[in-house]
């Protein structure tokens, strides 16, 4: 390289250019020519590396390399040594400048940190590409985890450079940092938010990717696609996507459904609203009527021989139905609901099943259903519900009673 800068200067002296001039002419050709030369090897090593990789890539089993190609791991890689021959060559090209050699120097320093930080994140981007290809962690926050060593990166990246650019010491830099702090943390609250609610989401293992959460305060209702840093992207069910910030979701309330997709059974839970003043005593024609009810025909011939003989013990006086023990139409109703759901091919047995009288409103009397259907997929869940209530429904009349509703115009007809 000396003998070069030499002949430069040598032959614009020699055709009778001035020493300053030379100077500035000789400084101008060695930058035209460390330019070319580091053009040339980065291209040469670029096409090098890259060839390799993917050769390497197509004969082996793992798809790592593969996203390590994708993401430009090889190609950024390649331009590390050209910067280091730019880096050695500042000095001899820019030797009578002290000045411009100093900025220079810094500038690519700076661009050396620059290029470490676009090497980290392609490599980061190719270990989270990678890592969603493991199916035990589909669901694991994984674009939270790149993004918080993305940040302490870009962090380090920029003290350093700060450093580089002022001539000030890290320390120095850092002791002046904590002076700012307060400003600091006023700039970035949400991202310093994000990042705390992103540890304790995936500690607490609150929210994975895949799960059906709820969060009314946001209007979503779907399934969780993507978790980061800064915010929670919910798929809903009718394709829109909704975005909660991350920390949303350690400081307001949600649910999240997932303990109902790993269980064996998932909730009706749904009433009848009985008009109250349809509800009364059974007389024994009318009890012998519903024993051809073959669900509950058994109960009623057990109940009733039951009543009689309670009545026949304690004399009781059965000119008024009011009188002693009776069979009621919503007890008897409550009972074939409760023996037709047990029944019923879409209903988890080994879960809880309860029929429920609850207390009355101004709106009939709630008898619930409280069972778990065996299917826990949304379109048969909503089918085996319809399918027990449908059939409930048309049973009513059979028992003398009456749905509540309320009234409208064909209610008013003369």
């Amino acid at each position: 390289m000396n003998r070069i800068t030499h002949w430069f200067y040598n032959y614009f002296l020699s055709i009778g250019i001035t020493e300053i001039a030379a100077k500035y002419l000789n400084m101008l050709a060695l930058l035209l020519v460390v330019l070319i030369v580091v053009f040339i090897i980065d291209f040469i090593l670029r096409r090098v590396l890259l060839n390799v990789f993917s050769s390497f890539a197509e004969r082996s089993k793992s798809n790592f390399d593969d996203i390590l190609v994708k993401n430009k791991v090889p190609r950024n890689i390649a331009h590390i040594i050209p910067l280091i021959v730019a880096l050695k060559a500042t000095t001899t090209v820019f030797f009578d400048f002290p000045g411009a050699e100093n900025a220079v120097e810094k500038a690519l320093k700076v661009f050396s940190i620059m290029l470490a930080l676009w090497i980290a994140r392609s490599v980061l981007n190719t270990l989270k590409d990678f890592f969603k290809t493991i199916p035990r962690l589909n669901d694991k926050p994984i674009d939270s985890y790149i993004q918080v060593f993305m940040i302490f990166v870009w962090v380090a990246g920029f003290i350093l450079a700060f450093a580089i650019i002022t001539d000030m010491s890290v320390w120095k830099f850092m002791t002046g940092l904590g002076a700012i702090s307060a400003v600091i943390i006023l700039v970035f609250k949400d991202t310093i938010l994000g990042f705390v609610a992103s540890i304790q989401v995936s500690i607490n293992d609150m929210v994975r990717i895949g799960d059906w959460i709820t969060f009314e305060k946001y209007g979503a209702d779907g399934d969780v696609v993507e978790i980061n840093l800064a915010t929670v992207k919910v798929q809903n069910f009718d394709k829109t996507i909704t975005t909660i910030p991350t920390y949303a979701l350690i400081s307001d309330s949600f649910k999240n459904w997932r303990g109902m997709t790993n269980s064996d059974g998932r909730r009706i839970k749904r009433a009848l609203l009985i008009k109250q003043n349809s509800i009364k005593y059974l007389t024994p024609d009318k009890v012998e009527a519903l024993q051809n009810i073959g669900l509950i025909s058994d109960y009623l011939q057990s109940q009733q021989e039951k009543i009689v003989a309670s009545n026949f013990e304690y004399n009781i006086d059965k000119t008024k139905l009011l009188n002693g023990r009776n069979l009621t139409n919503i007890g008897v109703f409550r009972k074939y609901i409760d023996a037709y759901v047990n029944q019923h091919t879409g209903i988890n047995k080994d879960m809880m099943i309860m029929v429920r009288q609850l207390p009355p409103t101004t709106q009939g009397l709630p008898i619930e259903i409280y069972a778990f259907s065996a299917d826990k997929r949304w379109e048969n869940y909503e089918y085996i519900m319809a399918d027990i209530f449908d059939h409930i429904l048309a049973a009513v009349p059979y028992f003398e009673l009456e749905i509540f509703e309320f009234p409208n115009s064909t209610n008013f007809k003369v």
